[in-house]
């Protein structure tokens, strides 16, 4: 018999997240404070097709996530 999450040939089904649940990168990034740098980064290469050229958008990004990462640590 197969389980709720296999169909009869044993193939195991993906779901999709409902839209209600946070992905947990968005999640974590959310709780960073860095989420809009995040978005600015995808839509950049998103834009250009060439994350080269979003250099400036990674490295604001970077330093976001390095900051929250010190602060983390001291307390």
């Amino acid at each position: 018999m197969a389980t709720p999450s296999q169909t009869t040939t044993g193939h195991i089904r993906r779901t999709q997240p409902n839209d209600d649940e946070d992905d947990p990168v968005e999640k974590m990034l959310k709780k960073s404070g860095c989420l809009e740098l995040h978005y600015a980064v995808q839509e950049c290469i998103a834009d250009k097709k060439d994350w080269r050229q979003c250099q400036g958008e990674v490295q604001k990004f970077r330093q976001c996530i390095q900051e929250h990462e010190k602060l983390k640590k001291k307390g």
